[in-house]
């Protein structure tokens, strides 16, 4: 590592509530040549909360392998950069992986500034375990994908984490419900550190029926913690009749058989007749 080229910083910054911030957050984005921002307008609101002027550069996930090279060159030059995202910690279903992962491989120095992080923030007030859990990211926005995935996780042992979105967050729970069933515990905690925030807790139908109820609870932005499979051990069948018994409770038959068949590849009428015979 040459000590004549630049670090990059990759800086925490606040998921709400701005005084979050860091005291050395602050003092490395004021003190660097230039910060790289995923959204520059917000970037900026964040910069003039702290009174601090720097130089912006855009880098986001469409524009970021580009970029590369054009960072390296700073660094080259002895520049200290800042990456940060919109809120959090870059890189954490954010962009960066793509700088980070090449500028460690040219062999640039690259020093994190710790802060917030939507996923820890949940994880301490979730009251599930915390000593083994596994992040998810953002769900597929597709049904179909969603519930191949979640099906996936049906025997996770860990508490699972993910992030959701407002326009999604009540098909995700009746697609959680349907495929866990109505026990299973989960928390979901929106607006963190904001002035609405709140953390629901419960079982699968019960937080369903709240936000069904609520339509204050399906705003802002989630965290979801679901709690991990109690007997992972066991054997868990999530094709043909313990998928339709699992989906029709929650949906039509019609709608039970497109959704195994999207999950198993298994053919629809075939499911169809299969699930009007467990119905009856």
């Amino acid at each position: 590592m040459n000590s004549q080229y630049g670090t990059l910083y990759v800086v925490a910054t606040p998921i709400g509530n701005l005084e979050d911030m860091t005291e050395r957050g602050k003092s490395v984005l004021r003190d660097v040549d230039c910060i790289l921002a995923e959204d520059t307008r917000r970037t900026q609101q964040l910069l003039s909360h702290y009174g601090i002027r720097n130089r912006l550069i855009s880098l986001h996930d469409h524009n970021e392998r580009q970029k590369v090279e054009q960072v390296a060159e700073h660094l080259r030059l002895g520049q200290s950069m800042a990456l940060v995202s919109d809120a959090g910690t870059p890189l954490i279903s954010d962009p960066g992986y793509v700088l980070v992962s090449e500028l460690r491989q040219q062999g640039f120095s690259i020093v994190t500034v710790p802060g917030a992080s939507a996923i820890t923030a949940a994880l301490s007030i979730a009251g599930l375990p915390t000593d083994r859990f596994c992040f998810e990211g953002f769900l597929p926005a597709k049904d179909s994908a969603r519930r191949k995935k979640i099906a996936t996780l049906v025997a996770e042992p860990r508490t699972w984490v993910f992030y959701e979105s407002s326009h999604r967050i009540k098909r995700c729970l009746d697609d959680l419900q349907a495929l866990l069933g109505d026990d299973r515990q989960v928390v979901i905690c929106r607006e963190l550190t904001k002035r609405f925030e709140t953390v629901l807790t419960g079982s699968l139908a019960q937080i369903a029926q709240q936000v069904s109820e609520d339509s204050d609870q399906s705003r802002g932005e989630f965290v979801v913690l679901v709690a991990g499979n109690p007997q992972p051990t066991a054997e868990i069948d999530i094709t043909s009749d313990k998928l339709l018994s699992l989906l029709l409770p929650h949906t039509s038959t019609k709608v039970a058989a497109q959704i195994a068949a999207e999950i198993t590849g298994q053919s629809k009428k075939q499911l169809y007749q299969k699930a009007l015979e467990l119905k009856s």
